[in-house]
C-alpha cells in the first residue's frame, strides 16, 4: 500500500516546466499536449474572441459552435487558456513579462510572424538569455519555401509519403489522419525538452526549428536509406514488405489479416499454424530471400489457405503459434480492445457542458499510470483571472485590460 500511495504522490516527469504555448490547430497544439500530459505547465495563448482554430473544428456542431470542437478536446486537455491580443502593444508587452517567466515559447505561425510583432526569438532572449523557442512550420524557417503554406496533406504529397502509399496500380494515396503534422509535433515535443535540459544545465537558450516536410523523411528513415546507401528509390507497394514474404495484408474467409514473416523461425511457426508443415522444409521456401523472390507466388499459396477461415480463428490460431498477426480493425474497434480498456488508452479529462470529455492519452505508462491529460480541455480564456495575477497582474490591471479588449 505505502508503494501505491508513493506511486500516486510522484510528480509527473515535466513537472516545474512552464510553457507558453502560442500554436494552433495540430502541429503545435499536440507537441503540446505531450509535454502537458508528461506534467508541463502549458500556457494555451488564445486570441480574444476567436481563439484556436479547432475550437470550430470536429463531427459534433454543436460543440464547434461553442467553441469547444472535438479536434480542440483531442490536444486541449492538462493546458491553462488565456486570451491576449498580440496586434496591441500593450498585449504585446505582456507577452513579454510572461517571457520573463517561463521556460519555453511554443508557436507554429509562418516565418517571419513573431518577428514582425517584435516578439521573435533574438527579442525575446534579451528578455530571458536561456529561453527555448521552438517553431513549428512546413519547411523551416529558412530555405527558398519556408514562406510557402503548409497544411498537412500539402506535406505528405512533399516528402514522397503519398508516393508510397496505395495500390500500386491505383493514384497516391494520403494516409487516413494528419501524420506528417503528428511527425512534427512529436520531434518538436522532444526538442524542446531536451533544449529546455541544456538550458538549465548551462543557461543556453535555443531556438529549437521544426520542419513538417523534414521531420516526414525522419520517420520514413530506412526508405531514405534505401535511396540513400543503396541508389534504390522506394516504389509503392500496396500492403507488401519491401523486405520478407509472406509479409502483408492476405484474404480470409470473411475478409483480411496482417501477417509478419521477417524471419526464418516465424516462417516455420506460420507453416505450422495453417497446416504445411512441409513449407518449412522445402528448398523453395525455407530461406527468406528465396522467399522474398518469389512472393506473389508465396502469397497466392497462403491465401488459398487463409480463406478457409475467418480472419478471428486465423487470429488465434497464428498467435498461439506465436506468428505476429492482427486483424484490421476500426477505431471503435481498437478503442473497445479489452487490452486497451486495461491499458486506459481512452480517459475521461473533466464534464464539459453536461457531457464527460473523453480523450486518448499519449500511449506512454510511467510507474505503471497511464498518462494523459489530468484537466479538462479549458474553456476560450478561461484561466485569464488566475494566470495573469500569477504573473504579477494586479486585479485592477486585469479588469483593465479586459475593458480594452487587450484580452
Amino acid at each position: 500500500m505505502a508503494a501505491e500511495n508513493a506511486k500516486t504522490a510522484a510528480p509527473r516527469p515535466l513537472a516545474g516546466l512552464r510553457i507558453l504555448d502560442l500554436s494552433n490547430v495540430i502541429a503545435g497544439p499536440l507537441g503540446t499536449f505531450f509535454l502537458a500530459s508528461l506534467g508541463a505547465d502549458v500556457i494555451k495563448i488564445e486570441r480574444p474572441k476567436v481563439g484556436d482554430l479547432a475550437r470550430k473544428m470536429g463531427a459534433d456542431v454543436s460543440r464547434n459552435r461553442k467553441l469547444m470542437g472535438a479536434s480542440y478536446l483531442a490536444t486541449g486537455g492538462g493546458k491553462r487558456s488565456v486570451t491576449l491580443n498580440l496586434q496591441s502593444e500593450k498585449g504585446r508587452e505582456m507577452f513579454r513579462r510572461m517571457v520573463a517567466q517561463a521556460d519555453a515559447v511554443f508557436e507554429n505561425f509562418r516565418p517571419g510572424t513573431m518577428e514582425k510583432l517584435g516578439l521573435g526569438f533574438e527579442d525575446l532572449r534579451k528578455i530571458k538569455p536561456d529561453l527555448v523557442y521552438c517553431a513549428v512550420s512546413g519547411f523551416g524557417q529558412n530555405g527558398p519555401l519556408a514562406q510557402r503554406p503548409a497544411y498537412d496533406q500539402i506535406i505528405q504529397g512533399m516528402s514522397g509519403l503519398m508516393n508510397l502509399t496505395g495500390p500500386v496500380d491505383a493514384a497516391p494515396s494520403r494516409v487516413g489522419f494528419v501524420v506528417s503534422d503528428s511527425f512534427a509535433a512529436a520531434m518538436a515535443s522532444l526538442a524542446t525538452v531536451s533544449a529546455i535540459m541544456r538550458a538549465r544545465a548551462t543557461g543556453i537558450g535555443a531556438m529549437v526549428d521544426v520542419s513538417m516536410l523534414e521531420t516526414s523523411l525522419v520517420m520514413g528513415a530506412w526508405i531514405v536509406s534505401d535511396y540513400l546507401n543503396s541508389d534504390s528509390p522506394p516504389q509503392r507497394l500496396g500492403n507488401d514488405s519491401r523486405s520478407a514474404a509472406p509479409s502483408g495484408t492476405f484474404a480470409t474467409k470473411d475478409g483480411h489479416i496482417n501477417i509478419v514473416c521477417n524471419e526464418d523461425h516465424q516462417f516455420a511457426a506460420l507453416s505450422d499454424a495453417v497446416g504445411r508443415p512441409e513449407w518449412k522444409t522445402s528448398p523453395d521456401w525455407r530461406d527468406r530471400h528465396a522467399r522474398f523472390s518469389r512472393k506473389f507466388e508465396m502469397k497466392a499459396m497462403l491465401e488459398a489457405v487463409l480463406v478457409e477461415k475467418t480472419t478471428a480463428d486465423w487470429e488465434d490460431i497464428l498467435a498461439r503459434h506465436g506468428v505476429p498477426c492482427g486483424g484490421i480493425l476500426s477505431v471503435p474497434d481498437v478503442l473497445a480492445l479489452p487490452h486497451m480498456v486495461e491499458r486506459g488508452f481512452v480517459q475521461e479529462c473533466g464534464v464539459e457542458d453536461g457531457r464527460v470529455t473523453r480523450v486518448a492519452g499519449i500511449g506512454v505508462q510511467v510507474d505503471g499510470e497511464a498518462y494523459g491529460p489530468t484537466t479538462k480541455p479549458p474553456a476560450l480564456g478561461e484561466q485569464n483571472d488566475e494566470i495573469y495575477a500569477e504573473f504579477g497582474f494586479s486585479a485592477d490591471e486585469i479588469a483593465a485590460l479586459r475593458a480594452d479588449n487587450v484580452i
